[in-house]
């Protein structure tokens, strides 16, 4: 049976570790890209930049929070060639303007210098774990060490493009390939009902999957509750290949 190329997308602030569990799972012979969510500050130049690192022809896509913004942009630019899709800890809503306005005031934080990187990415821990997680001090490097490698300017592009970013609920309605839905049932980021709106959108074949004792951080917080369900997914992405 071939192998379908799979396309990860990371979230705010985090580069491709916050795949690891998922990596270390998957077969080798496997193409897999990770692609990169800080390179610009919309969606629709971060969708053409992650469709350009892939082969020609069908390839899965799988975006976590941002990545999962990003993704959907990507099923708008070339529903062709995505052959499976999967959404973690995301939504396909829009911000609403508190959202908006809270991110706005990053920005300008960093933009005008009364904020420092640090204290901008400070409080992040505690919104984005569960409270068992949230004093898991590897868990908090982890975190830390990706936010660094994105980088201040990286974070504020990411910021703008998520702020900006369109609702993409009518993508999903047209989507009929095998599609994954994870959510951690005490994300406080992208809260569940987010997750069951988006399950119910697909037509296709969807799992859904409310990760127990988790926040808004599944693919670390609970691995291995995340990686049997996209395991699952992938073999039946194949399969529409075979």
């Amino acid at each position: 049976m071939p192998l379908t190329p799979l396309l990860l997308l990371p979230g705010l602030m985090n580069d491709g570790r916050v795949w690891d569990p998922i990596l270390h799972a998957l077969q080798r012979e496997r193409l897999v890209v990770i692609g990169q969510t800080h390179v610009a500050d919309n969606m629709a130049d971060l969708a053409a930049a992650a469709v350009s690192n892939m082969p020609s022809g069908p390839f899965a896509v799988a975006g976590f929070s941002l990545g999962g913004y990003v993704a959907l942009e990507l099923c708008r630019q070339v529903p062709d060639r995505v052959s499976g899709l999967a959404l973690i800890d995301t939504s396909a809503q829009a911000d609403s303007a508190e959202a908006r306005q809270h991110r706005q005031r990053i920005v300008d934080g960093l933009a005008s210098g009364g904020t420092s990187f640090t204290e901008a990415i400070a409080p992040f821990p505690a919104k984005l774990f569960h409270p068992a997680h949230a004093d898991d001090a590897g868990l908090r490097r982890l975190l830390e060490g990706m936010a660094r490698s994105v980088g201040q300017d990286g974070f504020v592009r990411q910021q703008k493009a998520a702020m900006d970013r369109q609702d993409r609920r009518d993508v999903l309605r047209t989507l009929r390939c095998p599609a994954l839905v994870v959510c951690g049932r005490e994300d406080k980021v992208t809260p569940p009902e987010r997750a069951e709106e988006m399950a119910r959108l697909l037509p296709g074949d969807v799992e859904l999957v409310l990760v127990p004792d988790s926040g808004h951080m599944t693919t670390l917080e609970q691995p291995a509750a995340v990686v049997a369900p996209f395991l699952r997914w992938l073999t039946k992405v194949d399969a529409g290949l075979a």
